[in-house]
């Protein structure tokens, strides 16, 4: 991988995170509520004194965003 192929993909890197951080941005000030964590399918512990989260179902949609957006990066630079 060259320079030239590694400055593509920071770049690109750098622009999907300031347009997802934009975007929570504006959906706070319109009082949009993101909660990842607390989907269903996510494991919440409760005790005295301690707490305990499994994000199962936040984490399986994450990696498919993930994989999705990977494969458009590669599609890409190719």
């Amino acid at each position: 991988m060259g320079p030239q192929q590694l400055g593509k993909i920071l770049l690109f890197t750098a622009l999907v995170l300031a347009l997802v951080g934009g975007m929570l941005l504006i959906f706070g000030r319109a009082g949009v509520n993101v909660r990842l964590g607390s989907l269903p399918g996510d494991i919440r512990l409760h005790g005295e004194g301690w707490s305990c989260v499994v994000p199962i179902t936040t984490s399986i949609l994450l990696s498919l965003l993930l994989t999705i957006l990977l494969s458009l990066i590669a599609r890409f630079l190719r």
